[in-house]
């Protein structure tokens, strides 16, 4: 009984580390600054929204210290904190990397070099999308 205890806590480490150790990489390749590229609507509300339509350009900044920062024309509009963490899908409820900030939570889409596309955790499902 002591073997089987002791390789489940010897397990439950490997797994926590390694979990641990993803959301560090997510964190790290999210830190930067992503320029906003175009918001789509979801099935409820279809629509799309572009810096041209909107009339006006968008970026945030991601810092290793946890914050973003939301720029408007080049003005800051918001600083707030962000958290990335595995969670829950709204849409097929399987485990994915999620991001919260300024009261929302989105589902990690797509993050690597050059893009960034986040997805609202909600019914409404709206896709924001983001490049370097």
């Amino acid at each position: 009984m002591t073997k089987k205890l002791f390789l489940f806590i010897v397990f439950s480490i490997f797994t926590t580390a390694y979990s641990l150790k993803a959301n560090k990489a997510k964190t790290n390749q999210i830190i930067n600054t992503w320029v906003w590229e175009k918001t789509i609507g979801g099935e409820s509300n279809p629509y799309i929204s572009t810096p041209k339509t909107i009339g006006f350009n968008k970026k945030i900044v991601f810092t290793p210290e946890g914050k973003i920062i939301t720029y408007k024309d080049d003005v800051e509009i918001r600083n707030s904190t962000y958290e990335i963490k595995k969670g829950i899908s709204v849409f097929d409820q399987s485990e994915k990397d999620l991001i919260s900030f300024e009261g929302k939570t989105y589902i990690i889409e797509i993050l690597d070099n050059q893009n960034l596309t986040i997805i609202s955790n909600d019914s409404e499902g709206t896709r924001t999308i983001y490049k370097k």
